[in-house]
């Protein structure tokens, strides 16, 4: 007990130590004080000082405690049970069902889940990784719950039925695929049997001129780095590149990091061109895991394509290909309703959910429809805060963000496979050859499984013309001497050589794998 000496009373103060061996009676009479353990000096009436401190300490204590508390919260954060985050998931598992027997064009992927954020989205990527076509959809999600019906077909036309594919869809959209995190980090390009923290992620964005992609691939073979996956866009003069690299060097290399900064810096500089162009030129390091495609669409959203800034490297889209969108009020529900109409193509529908997703929109219903060519889709949507489109500027910005999202991945023209054993510099030699034979890169792909690489690349003249069946010619006498060329597609404008047999014909028109082993 801590006392103070008051006359005949003794007043209380607090209750820490009683009878102290160090507070002996003084003076012959038997009094004793109390304590405290961090206080020497006894507390008297007279000497209130130490009364003062003794306050002053323990605010200062707690002060000290509560900061603590404090720092710690924010160095670490708030705890949550990993358990929770799928709680409902578990309690109501998504069903997912594959039928092949209710149609007889195509097959029936169904998914009822609890609805969330963004749901249509993860269940349209993981069909669109799957190079399956989406023939017609019907999507409701008004309320608590989620029900889809997707019509797909393989890149053939034909029904789904390798048990790969279809195991693949029930794991992925059903329980496993949402607990697991399958929906989330499924980047939509493979790089063999590693995962995406093996590779180092370079996002590029600049502005498109003939060559640049040649250019930007000198640099990583100079420096050594590998290109193990790779998406090329361009659209209204602008390029937008993902690309996933490793080091060529077996062990760690103890540079790395400065030839990590070196290649930065070079990649900057080619991005700024000549003129030092700074409008939103630049190549970053990225640490997400978002989708390529998706990542693809936000950073040409975040750059503003959609306004056409730049248009003298456009290309001059057919007529059929225009997309015709538009917005209209639905009062009596509460929705905005997008209607699409425009030439069908694969991942149609992922482009179009993408951009309103990313655009903070959610989708309630929707149908997708296909008829031979031509498709249509229409979505009843509203933004996130639960507001429909009122503004005419919104809904132009909408409408020309669909657009451009469509046009992203139109690529009219001549397109080629090309087969190899992967190595470094393949990407830059093959682009080298494209540059010297005058043809600009309009969209490309680079997927690595194994050893072996497969690149696509859609190209057209750098002036603007078809490209010429002579042009092609030297391309297959070049390129294919070393690695597999496949011809996908020619443009039908495009002029056969004044010389040549019927077997080079056939190549061009038919689409001919030649093989040349290395």
């Amino acid at each position: 007990m801590v006392y103070f000496k008051g006359g005949e009373d003794d007043y209380f103060l607090g209750n820490f130590r009683q009878n102290s061996p160090s507070n002996a009676p003084r003076g012959g009479k038997n009094t004793s004080y109390d304590r405290l353990d961090a206080l020497e000096p006894r507390v008297y009436q007279k000497q209130p000082l130490y009364l003062y401190e003794l306050a002053k300490k323990i605010v200062d204590g707690i002060g000290s405690l509560i900061r603590s508390v404090v720092h710690m919260a924010r160095s670490y954060g708030p705890y949550f049970d990993p358990e929770y985050e799928t709680l409902s998931i578990r309690i109501n598992p998504p069903r997912v069902s594959v039928d092949n027997a209710s149609c007889k064009d195509c097959t029936l992927v169904k998914v009822d889940s609890i609805n969330k954020p963004g749901i249509l989205l993860e269940v349209v990527q993981i069909l669109s990784d799957l190079d399956l076509v989406i023939t017609k959809a019907y999507i409701s999600s008004d309320g608590g719950w989620f029900m889809d019906v997707f019509h797909v077909t393989d890149q053939h036309g034909n029904k789904v039925t390798d048990n790969n594919t279809i195991g693949h869809i029930e794991k992925a959209l059903g329980p496993e695929g949402y607990t697991s995190g399958i929906l989330k980090t499924r980047p939509g390009r493979k790089v063999g049997e590693n995962s995406m923290g093996d590779y180092t992620t370079i996002e590029l964005i600049g502005r498109d001129r003939p060559g640049l992609l040649s250019e930007i691939s000198a640099v990583l073979a100079n420096l050594h780095f590998n290109v193990a996956a790779a998406e090329v866009w361009t659209h209204n003069g602008r390029i937008a590149c993902v690309l996933y690299i490793n080091d060529n060097c077996s062990s760690l290399d103890e540079d790395e990091e400065s030839r990590l900064c070196v290649m930065e810096e070079q990649l900057n500089n080619i991005l700024r061109g000549h003129e030092d162009d700074e409008s939103g030129a630049h190549a970053t390091f990225s640490v997400g895991s978002t989708h390529v495609d998706r990542r693809l669409h936000q950073m040409f959203f975040a750059d503003r394509d959609y306004e056409g800034g730049c248009l003298e490297m456009e290309i001059e889209y057919p007529p059929n290909s225009k997309p015709d969108v538009r917005i209209e009020s639905c009062v009596e529900k509460g929705y905005s309703v997008v209607s699409v109409s425009c030439k069908d193509r694969a991942k149609l529908m992922f482009d179009i959910v993408c951009t309103l997703t990313d655009m903070q929109y959610a989708v309630f219903h929707a149908t997708i429809s296909s008829d031979g060519p031509s498709a249509s889709q229409e979505y009843f949507i509203r933004h996130m805060d639960g507001c429909t489109l009122e503004s005419e500027a919104e809904k132009e910005k909408v409408v020309k963000c669909i657009e451009a999202a469509i046009r992203r991945r139109i690529s009219e023209g001549f397109s080629f496979e090309l087969c190899a054993k992967d190595r470094v510099g393949l990407l830059s030699e093959v682009t080298r050859v494209l540059r010297e034979n005058g043809l600009s890169v309009t969209r490309a792909g680079v997927t690595t499984i194994g050893e072996k690489a497969k690149n696509f690349f859609y190209v057209r003249d750098a002036s603007g013309n078809p490209v010429e069946m002579k042009t092609i010619e030297r391309l297959r006498e070049e390129i294919g001497q070393t690695m597999m060329l496949n011809v996908k597609k020619v443009p039908t404008s495009a002029k056969a050589p004044e010389t040549g047999g019927l077997a080079k014909t056939s190549f061009f028109l038919g689409g001919l794998l030649e093989k040349f082993r290395t």
